[in-house]
């Protein structure tokens, strides 16, 4: 007989960096020399609400200080670490840069990088989080009809 291990669950936040440049929008992707790019998250410290979260996990993981513009909702997935069985949710805000400077990003990741909008789904490690990088291009572009 297996034993499953037990099930916990875990919380993160993150955001979608965005800026328009030359009539284009580009978006904040965090890599590694493995190959994995992905958008800029993590775990909160004691105390903190998950706004408080993003804010500082995106300046930690890429070096700005970004300003959230609002909900990108969340995702939800599952992992394995020894005799146990995650359950984890990643809230996601749409954030605009305010400052800063992505050479001044954190070891956790080798590279931050401006990524065309057309380039960020290929380029997106998980489709999860190419999903939430899509509904923030979706918002981006409702927002700019409106103003036409």
């Amino acid at each position: 007989m297996t034993t499953k291990g037990r099930t916990t669950t875990a919380v993160s936040s993150g955001g979608v960096v965005y800026r328009v440049r030359d009539g284009g929008v580009e978006l904040v992707l965090c890599g590694r020399s493995n190959g994995l790019w992905a958008l800029p998250k993590g775990t909160p410290d004691p105390g903190e609400t998950l706004e408080q979260t993003a804010l500082r996990e995106v300046r930690e993981e890429t070096g700005l200080e970004v300003e959230i513009e609002g909900s990108l909702g969340h995702i939800e997935y599952w992992f394995t670490l020894p005799n146990e069985r995650v359950h984890k949710r990643v809230h996601f805000y749409l954030m605009a840069p305010r400052g800063g400077s992505l050479d001044d990003h954190d070891p956790e990741f080798d590279v931050v990088e401006w990524f065309p909008a057309t380039a960020v789904a290929a380029a997106l490690t998980y489709p999860t989080e190419a999903g939430v990088a899509a509904r923030a291009l979706e918002a981006l572009a409702q927002r700019s009809g409106a103003h036409e």
